[in-house]
């Protein structure tokens, strides 16, 4: 029997009729929010990477965290990464909203931090 696992992302997570039991059981409990990171923000200080590490992760390329497992740790860790957060770039969310918020982060031209801005080119010392 193949299951897919991105069925998990395509359920609702509200439903009128009550639980199902279909949808993605998270940390040990039915867990109705996902948690995501606003990376267009982040300014990578890394607190919420050392207080949930099963949860986020810096992004090596961009010097970001993100979530790499929604089911990492429980609720009240993430709830203190995003307590911890000097930027309040951490943000519970519905697991409908996630996709679409993937997909604007996609369309932003994020630079990585601590580095110069792209598309511009360093002058050269004038010669005497």
């Amino acid at each position: 029997m193949n299951i897919d696992p991105s069925v998990a992302f395509k359920v609702q997570a509200h439903s009128d009729e009550g639980p199902s039991g279909k949808e993605p059981r998270l940390g040990g409990q039915l867990r109705e929010k996902a948690v995501w990171v606003d990376e267009s923000i982040c300014i990578g200080c890394r607190y919420c990477s050392h207080v949930g590490s099963n949860t986020f992760v810096i992004e090596p390329i961009l010097g970001r965290s993100r979530v790499i497992r929604q089911d990492g740790d429980s609720a009240s860790i993430i709830q203190e990464a995003i307590d911890t957060c000097p930027v309040d770039c951490i943000h519970w969310v519905r697991f409908e909203e996630l996709d679409d918020l993937r997909t604007q982060l996609e369309e932003m031209d994020i630079q990585p931090l601590g580095l110069p801005p792209r598309g511009h080119k360093r002058l050269k010392p004038r010669k005497n």
